[in-house]
């Protein structure tokens, strides 16, 4: 870009561009925990300083799906603090924001909404932390989006077909089409680009004429045959791709010869993981477009706590196994290497009252060779107050003994796969974990990776009927292949055709994750029917009655921040609960047990929450509930005696015999006891946001049954 256009400002966008500020991350270390918000505050302070026209982040503004309300009151705090006021923007959208906002309650750009006083607009697009799950499919960015405070884009209403339509924004002569995608899963995204699904909407007229940026949250390393996205993938005539995702700063634009666009990767702006890629120097960048040329540099950020790793290989140091004192002397080298680089950092200390004075340390120490280690905990001790992270500043790593060559060792070491403080993917978990296990825990007819997605969505998302779901959808399609290849009679060959199913669709990709799509999907269609239920008080009803199946339908539903335990029921009103029933005093008792004083079914007594137990309900599954398959019971279980005393007290009096006898069988002498709960199953509601297709709508509709 040519120097004079920074003094010809009536034609230049000027754009500050920042990925991954993950707020809200650490943010219960008494240390680290307000890092996240101080750096983002020092954004949008550079942001105002460069007089810029708008702010465009590239995914992952939150750490958590469901941020805390301390977080997201702090960033809607720093929002209205710097973006809010009185100068005018410069710049002009020309594009139909009903098709830009298309997944926005109110689909306009905050500064043309006349009850806001927008001064510097922020856009956005969703990462892979903050994206949108759950009833509505919405996420935290929707929020700021209601509220006027961020121009939500890049939302794909559909995963089978995508079609990007570009921002048209124009300042004097200079028109920029800004092109937004929101995370998605890698395979899937990489399967959608192969089939020619994903498409790149240009203008019709002038279309050379328009500066095309596409900013992306995805892999840009490769991790996988299809975990990743190429460059190449991209379409040619763009001319500058924003990626976030990555969270090492290399963000001096690189062009990519075979496509002739450039790509800028910014990095995220607060260290995540304790790897090389984080100790690099974290920027964001000043994007100058004026015409078809454009500059970009690089804004140093002084609020990020600093980050030193060194590696330690004790094998190529003086120390030796054998020596006297061996243990002391590895401990004090280490300690050494510590004070080394503390020194280092107060010498990079820029003398700002905002930059953080305790930094990140980490050593990764080789103690192959006969070595041996030494308490982590204790070894942070010593460096409290001194080092933010004392609890792991040392990871050990040992090398193979079989190891020849110990070059290639050491260049093993330093391309190790990064020590992530939250990275450990689930669905990476599940799968290792059935890679070495023997052959009675291997699975037979579900596969790898379809529990491992399930497993993922069950914890990361909380789509609680994920697991089961899957169980379901993959036998019933076991079943319907069992019956086409018409193998009834056989056992061992039906065991055969099981295994040689499984494993054809192993081989078919593409195949296995369309089944994991569609048992997620099928997990979000039955969701609203068992979470969307109003919740009545405790003292206006009594507790449901497990054997009418519509009342059963409540225990579960209840889902509130408020004192709730990890299954989603209420905890006990303890000592003096109103309208306690029976004698199950200090005891909880399932739907077919009964007391063995007074007859009665203990609803509330003390330390009784009056509710059948965590997992008796459609919405508490845990995971090992999850891959229990529903079953009528067929053999009367044998009845077994378990005494109860009351921790409070002591007295004899208090010992409750409670017997665990089959609830078909129990039925009946409990249903008559009881009085059915005048709320029944509860009410449903239609969800307001979701369409024909099972896809949000553009306007959420208010409809009554």
């Amino acid at each position: 870009m040519a120097d004079h256009a920074d003094s010809d400002s009536d034609n230049t966008i000027r754009i500050l561009v920042a990925t991954d500020c993950h707020l809200g991350y650490a943010e219960q270390d008494p240390i680290r925990g307000n890092d996240s918000l101080v750096t983002f505050e020092e954004i949008l302070q550079k942001a105002q300083k460069e007089d810029v026209d708008f702010v465009l982040l590239g995914g992952d503004l939150f750490h958590e799906n469901k941020p805390s309300r301390k977080t997201l009151h702090g960033c809607m705090a720093l929002l209205r603090k710097y973006c809010m006021g009185n100068k005018p923007c410069s710049f002009e959208m020309l594009s139909d924001q009903q098709v830009n906002f298309n997944s926005c309650q109110f689909p306009i750009v905050n500064y043309e909404d006349p009850n806001l006083n927008v001064s510097i607009p922020v856009f956005s697009i969703h990462g892979n932390h903050d994206d949108p799950t759950g009833p509505g499919n919405l996420c935290a960015l929707d929020l700021l989006s209601v509220s006027g405070l961020v121009n939500y884009f890049g939302k794909s209403l559909s995963l089978e077909n995508i079609n990007m339509s570009p921002l048209l924004l124009q300042k004097g002569d200079t028109k920029l089409a800004l092109y937004g995608l929101g995370s998605i899963r890698d395979e899937r995204l990489h399967r959608l680009f192969v089939q020619n699904m994903v498409r790149m909407l240009r203008p019709k007229e002038d279309a050379d004429d328009w500066f095309n940026i596409l900013v992306l949250h995805q892999n840009r390393v490769k991790h996988g045959p299809t975990n990743y996205i190429p460059e190449q993938f991209l379409d040619g005539f763009l001319d500058l791709v924003i990626w976030g995702h990555e969270h090492e700063c290399q963000i001096k634009p690189v062009l990519n010869e075979v496509k002739n666009f450039f790509v800028s990767q910014p990095g995220s702006s607060i260290a995540t993981s304790l790897s090389p890629g984080e100790s690099l120097q974290k920027h964001v960048g000043l994007l100058k477009v004026k015409g078809r040329d454009f500059k970009m540099t690089k804004l140093q950020l002084d609020t990020v706590r600093p980050f030193y790793i060194e590696d330690v290989v004790l094998s190529e140091t003086s120390l030796t196994p054998g020596m006297p004192n061996i243990h002391s002397k590895v401990l004090d080298y280490c300690k050494q290497k510590v004070e080394d680089l503390l020194d280092e950092a107060e010498n990079d200390h820029t003398g700002s009252e905002q930059h953080p004075k305790q930094p990140l340390i980490r050593l990764r120490v080789d103690y192959s060779g006969g070595f041996e280690t030494f308490s982590i905990v204790r070894f942070g001790n010593l460096f409290i107050n001194r080092v933010a992270n004392t609890k792991d500043i040392v990871h050990f790593i040992r090398r193979k003994e079989n190891s020849k060559d110990s070059k290639t060792d050491l260049k093993g070491l330093k391309s190790m796969r990064p020590d992530a403080l939250d990275s450990a993917r689930v669905e990476d978990i599940v799968q290792q974990y059935f890679s070495v296990s023997d052959e009675v825990n291997q699975l037979h007819l579900l596969t790898e990776k379809g529990v491992g997605d399930a497993v993922m969505e069950f914890v990361d998302k909380e789509e609680r009927e994920a697991i089961s779901e899957l169980v379901k959808y993959q036998l019933q399609k076991t079943q319907n292949h069992l019956k086409q290849r018409e193998t009834n009679d056989l056992e061992d060959k039906i065991d055969q055709e099981i295994t040689k199913y499984k494993d054809e669709r192993k081989k078919k990709k593409g195949e296995e994750a369309k089944e994991v799509e569609e048992a997620i999907e099928r997990a979000k269609a039955a969701r609203p029917a068992q979470r969307q239920r109003p919740q009545p008080d405790d003292d206006d009803i009594d507790s449901p009655d497990v054997s009418d199946p519509d009342s059963a339908n409540v225990v579960g539903a209840f889902d509130s921040d408020e004192d709730v335990g990890p299954s989603g029921t209420r905890k006990s009103r303890g000592r003096g609960g109103k309208r306690a029933r029976g004698t199950g005093r200090g005891s909880t008792v399932d739907s077919g047990s009964r007391s063995s004083r007074g007859g009665g079914v203990s609803r509330r007594g003390r330390g009784g929450s009056g509710k059948p137990p965590s997992g008796s309900g459609p919405g508490s599954h845990n995971i090992k509930d999850s891959f229990s398959v529903s079953q009528k019971r067929s053999v009367t279980k044998k009845t077994t005696k378990q005494v109860y005393k009351d921790a409070s007290d002591s007295e004899d009096d208090d010992e409750i015999i409670i017997e665990d006898s089959d609830h078909e069988e129990d039925k009946s002498s409990v249903s008559h006891k009881r009085k059915a709960s005048r709320y029944g199953g509860g009410l449903d509601y239609d969800s307001n946001s979701e369409g024909d297709d099972g896809l949000p709508k553009q306007y959420a509709s208010k409809r009554k049954r």
